[in-house]
């Protein structure tokens, strides 16, 4: 499979909004990416807070080596975007940092 951009998502909870607010918007600015929305609650598969970069190809590697060095603490979940969000969910996965169980049913209609 040959995927042209990546869905990286930062975790966090409700006492690192503000870091993560920060951290997604340094990366919108060093990596000129598109960042989602500071999300304050769980939405989609996701089971705690999040934010949504949406990284094409040739960015993966610099942006996966930063977040490494650079998320403070923060987990990060990605995937690739591809015809089969369950697949893209479940199968074609990275985490960096602490791993957590998606709420994948939604993707099971």
């Amino acid at each position: 499979m040959n995927f042209s951009s990546y869905h990286f998502h930062l975790y966090f909870n409700s006492n690192q909004i503000e870091l993560a607010t920060k951290l997604a918007s340094k990366i919108s600015e060093e990596f000129v990416l598109p960042v989602g929305r500071v999300w304050d609650r769980p939405v989609g598969p996701h089971p705690v807070n999040s934010c949504q970069i949406t990284v094409p190809k040739d960015k993966f590697e610099s942006l996966a080596s930063w977040l490494l060095v650079h998320r403070q603490g923060l987990d990060v979940f990605i995937h690739p975007q591809g015809n089969d969000d369950l697949a893209d969910h479940r199968d074609h996965i990275m985490w960096i940092g602490r791993s957590y169980d998606l709420k994948l049913d939604i993707f099971m209609k």
